[in-house]
């Protein structure tokens, strides 16, 4: 099951080209990120995290200024909240 979503992965890179995928508001891709974890922690946790991912991938979220740190964070529609070092370059 594992090398199954592996190479899902890796066929859509394959047929889809980076211009034409949609913009991903973490700084690592979705696609990337799914691949890494269930590469590393297997395929439930890449199937949890898929999920997370698609759930909150949107263009629904805030960024703010968290003034105890000075870092901007993202809370997306779910609640959750990013730190900045994950939020993507072009919404800093």
């Amino acid at each position: 099951m594992k090398y199954f979503l592996l190479n899902i992965i890796r066929l859509y890179w394959f047929l889809v080209p980076p211009k034409k995928r949609r913009k991903c508001i973490f700084k690592k891709s979705c696609s990337h990120h799914i691949y890494d974890t269930t590469n590393n922690l297997g395929v439930m946790m890449g199937l949890k995290e898929f999920k997370f991912r698609f759930q909150n991938c949107n263009s629904d979220f805030d960024i703010f200024i968290d003034f105890s740190t000075g870092q901007k964070k993202m809370i997306l529609k779910s609640g959750a909240i990013i730190n900045e070092e994950e939020i993507a370059d072009r919404l800093k």
